[in-house]
């Protein structure tokens, strides 16, 4: 059974820091591409970050770039979202997502809600 399961939302103060965690079982993570969403009622979910299977290539959306880091551990089946300088306008659930190209197959936590007050 595939699960994603997403930790380390909470409360912070503007100018804070958190860090997600998403841990996956029931498929071969490390070759699948690990994403962060987010998204807030009546908005898209928007893509916050992504990580290749191997590590190796990050990308961010320009808002949280230079704030954001994405990383991932493969022998912990873990993706992590460090989130510092935090601003209100980072309040939103956070998604984690697992993607492979190769086999077309998409997962989704179930997400953790982040929130930040100014």
């Amino acid at each position: 059974q595939v699960q994603l399961v997403e930790s380390g939302g909470g409360l912070v103060q503007t100018g804070g820091s958190l860090r997600l965690s998403c841990a996956a079982s029931g498929f071969t993570f490390s070759s699948y591409t690990m994403k962060w969403y987010r998204q807030t009622p009546g908005k898209e979910r928007e893509l916050v970050s992504s990580i290749a299977s191997t590590g190796g290539n990050t990308n961010y959306a320009d808002s949280v770039k230079g704030r954001f880091t994405i990383s991932r551990d493969n022998a912990k089946n873990t993706v992590y979202l460090q989130m510092n300088s935090l601003k209100p306008e980072d309040t939103a659930v956070y998604y984690c997502n697992a993607n492979s190209r190769w086999s077309g197959r998409e997962y989704w936590g179930q997400g953790t809600q982040v929130t930040v007050s100014s």
